[in-house]
């Protein structure tokens, strides 16, 4: 629940430093005194979007920050999966917006994601405003209201992973039948090119190959001319360098007696010697390899016209990337081939998980038929004592097509009495039978979902009297079951069952009029609710009307 609230420079609060109490609280105050403003600085920490125009004319800085005790609903994985530290009686959540336009958000005082902000404030507050009547209206609120009361989490998310799965294979199959029709408007045109290419008998690395074999021809003559010079200075019998320094060894070891520095000397000789052998056998080698054949040159320069024929045809640079437009050729002919075999195959798996689908989406249906019963029979109940001895509802599930929410569409049928046939709600319901169906709604899910904290923004619009004190004490019944209820409201009814009782005005400074917030006493609670009776001017009469209104709690 919600213990502080702390607002510091948002628009016409300078500072605020509330204490929050459990059970059914109510926020009063004259039309245009600040509600709403302390509903926005709420808003804003349950990760809505910020304003500058909020933030206190001539102020650098807002802060909100508001404390929870989360001591009696077990949120500890959502801290635990987002690496903040986890304090159940006193968790902290702060946001903060600078003149300069730039926002953050804290929980525990660990930065986070406006987004993340969001998730926890979604899991801590919920606010009902006016506002949020149109949501009647909309087939998707009413689906999870159905969903909330029928406790089908488990079996939704398990048929929300076979409708993704059954989704993933209707597009695969769409993919696929685009694809294969594709290929076949283009099948000649690529069968052609397929033979064209593997007619090349192309041969990875082989354009490398050709290109250094032509180099070598066209260069036959240097080459040669350059061993012949090399092999004549290594072998040459009259000066040749290998002879020669065989020579020179020979020389040395005759004097290694009286010289003992020819030895080495002569050692190394040999071991040069031995290498410029070596040397001179491989070039003696390759002077007899090199020959030019101008046939084999004329046929690997056309082999090479052909290559770059098809590189410059495909818009590619190698043969390998030849290789590869053949493959990929190869597949799509394959895939035109056995098209037909792919795609009954492909229909065969969809039609699987369609119905594995449809047998989960009966499971969802059946829980949702029977959580419509409970509603019906719990809004009716609730509904009687607020003012409507005959109304009907009934909540109408019909068949649809497979969706992500399953098979099931839901519409919430009213009459207010016998005469009028039943029909959705938000065409025929009024205000202030609007207001009631989802006061007695959020009673049933706030008990379903065990929200800390809910905040009800004059949703007590177009009532008075009985009902007003009906929905009052339907609202105190919600703050006695371990939760926290706080109604923005304008009837004295609903003001004198709160358990604690704040009133917010405003307030002529120095600086201009600052909105206030304070927590009445007893005696101040029987002067707010008087004047909320008979207005400006309180009358004995309306004290005594307040003093029974507050006895009644």
């Amino acid at each position: 629940m919600l213990r502080q609230l702390y607002i510091r420079n948002f628009t016409l609060i300078d500072e605020l430093n509330m204490q929050f109490h459990p059970g059914f609280s109510v926020i009063t105050g004259e039309t245009g005194a600040g509600k709403s403003i302390v509903l926005g600085a709420i808003g804003l920490l349950l990760g809505q979007r910020a304003d500058l125009k909020t933030l206190k004319q001539g102020a650098d800085r807002c802060v909100i920050e508001a404390h929870f005790d989360l001591s009696r609903y077990d949120m500890h994985d959502f801290f635990a999966q987002n690496d903040i530290d986890y304090d159940a009686q006193d968790t902290i959540v702060r946001r903060e917006l600078t003149a300069a336009g730039k926002s953050r958000a804290f929980i525990n005082d660990t930065p986070v994601s406006l987004a993340l902000l969001k998730e926890l404030g979604e899991r801590l507050v919920d606010v009902h405003s006016q506002h949020q009547n149109l949501l009647l209206s909309k087939h998707d609120f009413q689906l999870s209201v159905v969903d909330i009361i029928a406790h089908d989490e488990a079996q939704l998310a398990d048929y929300r992973e076979a409708f993704a799965a059954y989704r993933e294979a209707n597009a695969r199959l769409e993919s696929l039948r685009n694809e294969i029709d594709d290929a076949r408007k283009n099948v000649d045109f690529m069968q052609f090119q397929y033979d064209e290419l593997a007619a090349a008998n192309l041969q990875a690395g082989e354009q490398e190959e050709l290109e250094q074999q032509r180099d070598k021809m066209n260069h036959a003559e240097d080459i040669k001319s350059a061993l012949y010079t090399a092999d004549s200075a290594l072998s040459d019998e009259q000066g040749g360098i290998v002879g020669r320094l065989r020579q020179a060894a020979t020389a040395l070891r005759g004097i290694e007696r009286v010289l003992p520095a020819a030895e080495e000397l002569a050692a190394r000789m040999e071991s040069c010697h031995i290498e410029l052998k070596d040397i001179a056998g491989e070039v003696s080698t390759m002077v007899g390899d090199v020959d030019f054949d101008p046939a084999e040159l004329d046929r690997i320069e056309q082999r090479l016209d052909r290559l770059y024929e098809l590189e410059k045809k495909y818009r590619v640079e190698t043969v390998d990337a030849l290789i590869a437009e053949r493959e990929r050729l190869g597949e799509e002919l394959a895939k035109v081939e056995n098209g037909d075999e792919a795609l009954q195959a492909q229909t065969t798996l969809c039609e699987q998980l369609r119905q594995t689908c449809g047998k989960k989406a009966d499971v969802l249906t059946r829980l949702r038929q029977k959580a419509a019963k409970t509603i019906e029979q719990a809004l009716r109940e609730r509904l009687v004592p607020l003012g409507m001895p005959k109304v009907r509802f009934e909540i109408k599930i019909e068949s649809r097509q497979l969706s992500a929410e399953g098979q099931d569409s839901v519409s919430f049928l009213f009459s207010a009495n016998t005469s009028t046939a039943l029909q959705p709600v938000s065409e025929v319901a009024s205000g202030g039978e609007i207001a009631r169906v989802m006061l007695s709604l959020k009673a049933m899910i706030s008990g379903a979902v065990k929200l800390p904290t809910i905040i009800f923004d004059e949703i007590d619009t177009g009532v008075s009297g009985k009902i007003a004190e009906q929905m009052a004490a339907m609202m105190a019944e919600m703050g006695a079951q371990d939760r926290q209820v706080i109604s923005i409201t304008h009837l004295p009814q609903i003001a004198a069952r709160g358990t604690t009782h704040y009133k917010v005005y405003k307030e002529e400074t120095a600086q201009g009029t600052a909105t206030r917030m304070l927590l009445l006493s007893d005696e101040e609670r029987v002067g707010e609710i008087a004047q909320m009776l008979s207005g400006s001017s309180v009358s004995a009469a309306a004290i005594e009307n307040a003093k029974e209104l507050l006895k009644k709690k």
